[in-house]
């Protein structure tokens, strides 16, 4: 019996759902898990130096290592979706990440962890993480494309609600195992889900992007409202390609802005911001639950990305650079557990 055929086969017939919010629904869940296994570094981060008695800065390597070899291999990973069925490549990306997070737990060296968790992991978080799932998801929504990225990145903050699962798994049965089970638990959470619900285009299903039949009369330049809603009309009209992306100080002060400052401050948040509470005096669960609320307040931050779709993207992106600054310039004004709304106060700012 063809049990996917037969769940899809389901979904289809509910009159009035496109099928593209079926797609969004099974890519949330995918970067929930995928990010999650790399952002509960922050939890597992202090048992480990604890229980091998390494330097902060060594361990911390193993986070960063990541990011770098995440980064450099989004690029192929975009190719690989572009020339394949991206539910191949999704599916292989979750099974090297839970493969991989799984055999750190027999690690007994740095060495062991830069090449599992550094290397493997982040390998495998390329082909499953943001690039291959907004490739797929761009290709089923034009209309309302602000919203719908909004609703996938909300799934970043959802896996940070992950960090007290990891701290109670940690507490209940030691870092090794729980690394084991998140591992395992991830492939048979991911694989199954894409292999049955994941289409590459719209056009599988005999449809345009939001859902307009391919017969539809209604004309299909559904960029107008973003165009109309920019700060700059000419520079929405263009159609970019990359080369010509990097000939403008546009691109260049975006990729400054958003990957290397704010980026950044949310990297070595994300690595070092429960270590920071216990030192702080907070205790280990209390410390991972204000992780948590971070990634609460991400999750609503992001759902309101569909104010991108009606303002602009500009009017929207601003103000938030701005509150992320001033939540990272809270973290100086944290000094014990005195005054315990401050880091909850950062968590709200900081997700937002």
């Amino acid at each position: 019996m063809n049990t996917g055929g037969a769940i899809e086969s389901s979904l289809e017939k509910r009159e009035g759902i496109f099928y593209g919010w079926v797609v969004l629904s099974a890519a949330f869940i995918i970067l929930v898990l995928g990010y999650g296994i790399r952002n509960t570094f922050s939890v597992f981060y202090p048992t480990i130096v604890e229980e091998f008695g390494w330097g902060r800065g060594n361990t911390a390597v193993m986070f960063s290592t990541t990011i770098i070899i995440y980064g450099l291999m989004a690029p192929m990973a975009g190719s690989l979706v572009d020339r394949f069925d991206p539910r191949f490549v999704i599916s292989g990306g979750a099974c090297v990440v839970g493969g991989g997070i799984a055999l750190c737990s027999l690690a007994t060296t740095q060495w062991h962890f830069y090449l599992l968790y550094g290397g493997v992991v982040a390998a495998g978080l390329s082909l499953v993480g943001w690039t291959p799932l907004t490739a797929v998801i761009s290709n089923w929504f034009v209309k309302e494309r602000g919203l719908v990225m909004g609703l996938l990145s909300a799934g970043f903050g959802g896996s940070l609600v992950l960090a007290p699962v990891a701290q109670f798994l940690i507490s209940s049965f030691g870092w090794q195992t729980a690394y084991v089970i998140i591992g395992i638990s991830s492939i048979a959470i991911t694989v199954p889900l894409c292999s049955i619900l994941v289409r590459r285009s719209p056009r599988d299903k005999g449809l345009l992007p939001d859902g307009i039949p391919e017969d539809s009369p209604e004309p299909h330049d559904l960029n107008e409202p973003l165009i109309k809603d920019s700060l700059e009309g000419k520079w929405a009209r263009t159609t970019w390609t990359l080369s010509r992306a990097l000939k403008t100080y546009h691109f260049w002060l975006l990729f400054l802005i958003a990957f290397c400052l704010l980026g950044l401050a949310e990297q070595i948040a994300i690595a070092h911001q429960v270590y920071f509470f216990r030192d702080v005096g907070y205790r280990p669960m209390l410390a991972a639950t204000i992780y948590s609320v971070f990634g609460v307040l991400f999750v609503i931050g992001n759902l309101c990305s569909f104010l991108s779709d009606r303002l602009g993207r500009e009017k929207v992106f601003i103000p938030s650079c701005l509150l992320s600054v001033g939540a990272v310039s809270l973290l100086f004004l944290i000094k014990d557990t005195s005054q315990p709304w401050m880091p909850f106060l950062f968590a709200v700012c900081f997700g937002l």
